[in-house]
């Protein structure tokens, strides 16, 4: 042990200094520059995202958040000038239509009585009618309202979404959250309206979507419901993202990467049915061929759908 202890753990440890030594050296005089080369000079590069053009199905529904809402009463008015001489109905009840409500009587240019029923003009619940026997009404006048037990969903359609309905639609399916199951409203409307603004800011057109809820669906006024109109199906055809697409009702313009880095090429394609997300390209493009997925120049958010709709 004491020879160990006096030549060979000193020998040892003077061979880990000189190893710690050399090392030392070597990183700081023989560093090597290999892996960087050119530190000056940038080793990246900008690619924007592509999209090859392939087959797909394309569901055209548009889904729009609505309302329920009781259908509007009915008035019933005077069909001559005279006194009533007899109310056969009271507020609030339920009456068929065509039930007589009052009797008023008038007088002909000869000085007869003329007589005239005022009738129900629909089925439904009889609100605003206070009618006295004596009192005179004129020729027009609304003597009572007739509230139908009946309901529509309307909603609110902005110009973008209205690209989507290439033909007009009859009906839509309705869902309510917590309601009966989804069913199908018929007699489905869309008018056009200006949105309310002022000054510098005179709003938007929006459309409003109307249909009528089956009388065997329970509803409420003022429930929440979503409706969703169905635009079309379109399979197994060529389709590319929206955000690819400038333009969007019926023609767009899409751009393909350049061989060469330079600008990308600008092609006029012909535009079908849309969901939103995916377009579809009747003709101005191949099934394989390569372009860009969002227009030059427009940051890359697919969420923003951009370019659909110009």
């Amino acid at each position: 042990m004491g020879i160990a202890r006096r030549w060979v753990f000193p020998v040892i440890w003077m061979v880990i200094f000189a190893v710690i030594a050399a090392a030392l050296v070597k990183i700081a005089f023989f560093a090597d520059d290999t892996a960087e080369s050119a530190p000056e000079q940038p080793t990246g590069a900008i690619v924007d995202p592509t999209f090859i053009v392939g087959l797909g199905t394309v569901r055209n529904d548009v889904t729009l958040d609505g309302t329920v809402g009781a259908d509007a009463a009915v008035p019933a008015r005077a069909a001559i000038s005279g006194e009533v001489r007899k109310v056969s109905a009271t507020a609030g009840q339920w009456i068929e239509a065509g039930a007589e409500l009052a009797q008023i009587r008038g007088m002909n240019e000869d000085g007869t009585n003329r007589w005239s029923i005022l009738k129900a003009p629909i089925s439904g619940t009889l609100t605003s009618f206070a009618l006295l026997v004596g009192q005179q009404v004129g020729l027009g006048d609304t003597l009572a309202q007739v509230a139908p037990a009946t309901f529509n969903v309307t909603a609110s359609l902005p110009p973008e979404q209205q690209y989507r309905l290439t033909t007009q639609p009859t009906e839509a399916v309705v869902t309510i959250t917590g309601g009966p199951a989804p069913f199908t409203c018929t007699g489905l409307t869309i008018s056009a309206a200006a949105a309310p603004g002022t000054g510098d800011d005179p709003g938007s057109p929006v459309a409003t979507v109307r249909c009528a809820v089956p009388s065997d669906v329970r509803v409420f006024a003022g429930l929440a419901a979503k409706l969703t109109i169905a635009g079309g199906v379109a399979e197994n055809v060529l389709v590319i993202p929206t955000t690819a697409v400038e333009g969007g009702s019926g023609t767009g313009i899409v751009y393909l990467p350049s061989p060469d880095g330079g600008e990308p090429e600008a092609r006029e394609v012909t535009l079908g049915l849309s969901d939103g997300t995916m377009v579809e390209v009747v003709s101005g493009l191949e099934e394989g061929e390569e372009i860009l997925q969002f227009l030059p120049g427009v940051p890359a958010d697919p969420g923003m759908g951009i370019g659909w709709g110009g």
